[in-house]
């Protein structure tokens, strides 16, 4: 039993920094799902302003 104590003392650092690297890699993941969503909802407003621009420019035109 008393091999216990420097097994445990040689495994938890790793298991530490295993923790810190998951730890990190979920918030560079999360980040960048979070500005995927919010380039394509920009995407999605630009498009939209487009159409309605487009659409504005030949209303006048198709009255006359």
């Amino acid at each position: 039993m008393s091999s216990v104590g420097p097994i445990l003392m040689s495994v938890v650092p790793s298991i530490g920094l295993a923790l810190i690297f998951w730890y990190v890699m979920r918030a560079v993941i999360r980040a960048d799902r979070r500005e995927r969503e919010e380039l394509a909802r920009i995407d999605a407003e630009e498009a939209a302003r487009a159409a309605r621009t487009a659409s504005d420019k030949e209303s006048p035109a198709s009255s006359e």
